[in-house]
């Protein structure tokens, strides 16, 4: 089975609460927390041995750092199973949304991680499925998913996209426009292009936009992403045309779920940033890999990148995509995103 497909039907699996195997030279069969049911981790646990996978910086919350098999907060930690941390008590443990209204609980016992790799790479696959970094580690057994260490760990393995459909979108106050819908080839999300005017063989102004139901769709003021998809088009449409590509990455890359517990962790003061790495991402968990192979299917290979990131300037070139320009993309800020604006360029990086 290619990589692509493979891990498509690893994240696949771990968003029904189905088992998955990472095979090689240290094997790991896990199950998320979140999603697997009772009934099915009774049958992939019968003794109610299996042990429980966190990241490193989600142990360090849980005040494990001073333990030796926990104090690195980029490697991830095994937790001993105990007889009161069961499913409900395990999702108490994952999920920092809870720390501020639970009492303590414990003892937890950090164990030596013999399968490192594959337990990184479980996380990862995690995170992928846009859940929790957290996990039961269970017997293999027949029906998990089975997917190769060097498949997940193997960085010359470029994800590509394929063109599924297109079509004319007209848009108020817009040149002509095409809209191109792409799926990833590893995995299986789909993301949009719009095609703007003409460019006339020059770089195209190019704005890559990452999901955001929150301020696309209903306006949040937490954020400035629904202006600045406004303003990428009103600029990408004054220029005479260029392209947005509107891409799968809600949350900057944690997923709308994960995106909305860390609104909660703001809602108790931390900030952006701090509530990421509290949950167990980074602070931020984007690749531009699929934006660049987008562009390419489109027979662009230089742009001009409306952009505040110099990330994303970074991994475009990396990616063989030439960035000409860098053209700032800054919005008004409000009493509501001022701070979230401020961290965004004190602690990501982003450009004043």
């Amino acid at each position: 089975m290619s990589r692509e497909h493979a891990v498509e039907r690893a994240i696949a699996a771990l968003r029904t609460g189905r088992a998955v195997t990472i095979e090689g030279d240290e094997p790991l069969s896990f199950v998320s927390i979140e999603t697997v049911t009772p009934e099915v981790l009774a049958i992939l646990d019968p003794s109610a041995k299996a042990s429980l996978l966190l990241s490193g910086r989600r142990a360090a919350a849980l005040s494990l750092a001073n333990e030796r098999d926990a104090a690195d907060p980029a490697e991830p930690v095994l937790l001993a199973r105990e007889s009161w941390l069961d499913g409900r008590a395990a999702l108490t443990l994952a999920d920092p949304a809870q720390d501020f209204a639970r009492a303590p609980i414990g003892p937890l016992h950090p164990l030596h991680i013999d399968t490192a790799e594959s337990a990184k790479a479980a996380l990862a696959l995690t995170r992928a499925a846009g859940l929790l970094p957290a996990a039961w580690v269970v017997q293999a057994n027949d029906g998990a998913v089975a997917i190769a260490l060097d498949q997940l760990t193997n960085e010359n393995l470029r994800p590509e996209v394929t063109l599924l459909s297109r079509a004319r979108l007209p848009l108020e106050d817009m040149p002509d426009t095409q809209i191109f819908a792409f799926r990833g080839s590893d995995d299986g999300q789909e993301h949009v292009a719009l095609l703007v005017g003409a460019f006339g063989g020059k770089p195209p102004l190019v704005r890559l936009h990452s999901e955001c139901l929150t301020g696309d769709v209903f306006g949040s003021l937490k954020c400035d992403c629904g202006p600045q998809l406004k303003e990428a088009l009103r600029l990408i449409g004054k220029s005479g045309g260029g392209v947005l590509l509107y891409l799968r990455q809600e949350g900057r890359g944690i997923g709308l779920a994960n995106k909305l517990r860390a609104y909660a962790l703001q809602d108790r003061g931390l900030d952006t940033v701090d509530a990421n790495l509290r949950l167990g991402f980074s602070d931020d968990e984007r690749e531009y890999a699929h934006a660049a192979a987008i562009l390419r299917q489109l027979g662009i290979d230089e742009v001009r990148l409306l952009t505040n990131n110099p990330n994303k300037v970074a991994a475009l070139e990396a990616e063989g995509i030439r960035v000409a320009e860098r053209v700032a993309h800054h919005m008004p800020a409000n009493p509501h995103n001022a701070d979230y604006l401020d961290v965004k360029r004190s602690k990501s990086g982003h450009l004043a």
